[in-house]
């Protein structure tokens, strides 16, 4: 088939990889304008930009798809179907009519579970136990969609985001191009979603990354490993008259027998343990603001802390 693909992230690369694996006509591939990074701020293509001019691939990067020529330049690409994953700018009507046989999002929730920008940090952090992606034929609704196909994959009580995310972002290349199989068939079917169940994962705001070790250890560990690698669970530590950032990358439910005021820290002989407003939650690998991510005992060796000392919350 003819294909418009659209998306940006990391997540995005495999089903675009996979599509062209299968033998389909990439027309052109639409993600985001490249963005400054790094320590000189210099412009960085996207993961999907750089992986499609590696392919030889037509890129295109407009900041915005509402105007009347971008929207004519998307409707003389004659494609069959679009495929998005993860692009990042809202489809108007016009561009999710424009292929023949409409427009397709991969999506890493068991719908409706989950609508929205961050549905693989928002079910870590929420403590689900298993979740899904799934192919959708896009409306023009937030996540709305009929849903063509899926596959369950769960969530262990210690995997983090990013794990999370390489196993849905291969799990949705295979389905999409499962769907897009079917589909040349005449045999793609789609069913809409419940109404009931519905939730939204919105946008992960900076605020929210600052661990509050009064809330239950549950809690506390489910934001780690919800949050990891990026933006990354942080809390402070006081370094002489000042206070240093440090983020939290991998952490367990702790089994200790100590107990102390939320915040504070229970071990730190080789083991990072830290209380919380109820249990107490073991720091497994960190990284102090500027450094490189070490082990809990590493960073135990270059920054002591004393057991009894109590983490500043605000």
């Amino acid at each position: 088939m003819r294909i418009i693909f659209m998306g940006t992230p990391e997540f995005s690369v495999a089903a675009l990889a996979e599509l062209i694996n299968a033998g389909h006509d990439i027309a052109a591939v639409y993600t985001q304008p490249p963005r400054p990074a790094g320590r000189g701020m210099a412009e960085r293509p996207s993961p999907v930009h750089a992986f499609a001019i590696e392919q030889g691939l037509d890129v295109r990067h407009p900041k915005s798809l509402k105007g009347a020529d971008e929207q004519e330049a998307f409707r003389a690409l004659d494609a069959d179907a679009a495929v998005v994953v993860a692009y990042g700018l809202i489809l108007p009507k016009a561009i999710l009519q424009a292929p023949r046989e409409g427009c397709f999002n991969i999506h890493a929730s068991h719908l409706p579970r989950w609508r929205g920008a961050a549905p693989i940090q928002r079910a870590i952090m929420a403590g689900d136990t298993s979740t899904a992606v799934m192919i959708m034929r896009m409306e023009e609704g937030l996540d709305t969609g009929p849903v063509c196909l899926g596959e369950m994959l769960p969530i262990g009580p210690d995997m983090t985001a990013s794990q999370l995310h390489d196993g849905l972002s291969e799990a949705g290349a295979g389905l999409i191009v499962r769907a897009l199989a079917a589909l040349e068939r005449g045999s793609l079917n789609a069913t809409p979603q419940p109404v009931e169940g519905v939730s939204y994962a919105a946008k992960i705001e900076k605020a929210e990354a600052r661990i509050d070790f009064r809330e239950a250890a549950a809690d506390v560990h489910n934001k780690i490993r919800g949050l990891s690698p990026f933006p990354g669970a942080w809390f402070e530590i006081e370094v002489g008259e000042k206070r240093e950032r440090v983020k939290a990358l991998m952490s367990r439910q702790a089994e200790t027998d100590k107990s102390g005021a939320a915040g504070e820290v229970l071990e730190a002989n080789g083991r990072l343990i830290i209380a919380c407003g109820s249990g107490a939650v073991e720091l497994l690998n960190v990284q102090r603001a500027g450094k490189k991510a070490c082990s809990a005992a590493d960073f135990l060796r270059g920054c002591a802390i004393e057991p009894g000392t109590v983490l500043p919350f605000e």
